[in-house]
């Protein structure tokens, strides 16, 4: 697994994390995991499709659901596969390159996540705080720029983390406790003392994550303290009812990933870092989509409208139902 070279070791391929050494818990694994990776993108594919064709959801808050409709596909598809693969096959490896550029594409889709849900509570801010000035806040050119700066940042983020990481030398082994490439585990496979620079980056940004998670509380704080003024127990109900999915996504997002990286020590174990990763990584992007359209009325009349004009369409019915969007009538003429 190593090619010895005149300067030492290099590192050609790494072994991922078996979750089981069982032939039929491997496949156990393989089917659960293809159950969440297919709920994940009949659900994320739903809200895309649902946002894009329904043109009364072009409202900023839809717009960046529909962005982090995208993350979430992306990074469950970076690292789920890989891991069902590898149990079907009954193989643990990964090469170089394939976890040079798993660790970058989850670095990146991962903290675009968290910049984007950082915008999105400053969305919700002005939408409840500060409603007069919404639309100039928050106008279409605005919203474009923070959610490219959202992307821009976590790709940003994934280039530094994943060049200072892979240009360490790994000389103690090649086994990864993880089932896939996570930068911690990753660390510990380096035989120099540069790893220091890679921790010193993560500590760093622990504070920026940290920045945007005491940004986000006190955004939370200015929105209740609004939404408790508010007379009417509808306006309240209706007011709760676009913040609260945010803040379900918020709290599932930071507490298991929080955890997962900054747990003390005398609480690690392969088992338990193996259930934070699937909590943290497997979790979000498939319960994100069942969390924002439960209680969500607009997105569920445009989904059941979506859906019947795909009934109609496979059994080429004439008839229009009333309530369906005159975009979608305009293609039957």
């Amino acid at each position: 697994m190593r090619d010895q070279k005149s300067n030492g070791s290099s590192m050609t391929e790494f072994l991922l994390l078996a979750f089981s050494d069982t032939r039929e818990l491997q496949l156990l694994h393989f089917w659960l995991f293809l159950g969440i990776y297919l709920a994940a993108l009949l659900g994320n594919g739903i809200i895309i499709t649902t946002i894009a064709c329904d043109h009364h959801l072009h409202t900023p808050m839809y717009f960046f659901l529909l962005n982090l409709s995208l993350l979430d596909l992306g990074s469950i598809s970076t690292t789920v596969p890989k891991s069902m693969a590898n149990s079907l096959w009954d193989t643990r490896a990964i090469s170089y390159k394939g976890c040079a550029a798993q660790i970058f594409a989850f670095f990146f889709l991962m903290s675009a996540e968290y910049s984007l849900l950082t915008v999105m509570a400053y969305d919700r801010y002005v939408a409840i705080c500060k409603p007069l000035h919404y639309g100039t806040l928050l106008g279409s050119r605005a919203c474009v720029h923070m959610a490219a700066a959202a992307w821009g940042s976590g790709f940003l983020y994934a280039v530094l983390h994943t060049a200072n990481t892979f240009s360490l030398p790994f000389c103690l082994g090649s086994a990864v406790d993880q089932f896939f490439c996570e930068l911690p585990q990753i660390l510990k496979l380096s035989c120099s003392e540069s790893y220091l620079r890679e921790v010193g980056l993560l500590i760093l940004s622990s504070f920026l994550v940290f920045g945007c998670f005491v940004f986000m509380v006190l955004s939370y704080v200015q929105i209740f303290r609004v939404v408790l003024r508010i007379p009417s127990q509808q306006g309240r109900q209706k007011a709760f009812s676009t913040c609260l999915p945010h803040l379900a996504v918020v709290s599932l997002f930071v507490s298991t990933g929080i955890f997962a990286y900054v747990k003390p020590p005398s609480f690690s174990s392969p088992s338990l870092d193996l259930v934070l990763a699937v909590l943290y990584s497997v979790v979000p992007p498939a319960v994100n989509p069942l969390i924002y359209s439960m209680r969500n009325k607009e997105i569920i009349e445009a989904r059941q409208k979506l859906f019947e004009y795909a009934r109609l369409q496979i059994n080429k019915e004439p008839i229009i139902p009333l309530g369906l969007p005159l975009y979608l009538r305009k293609s039957q003429v």
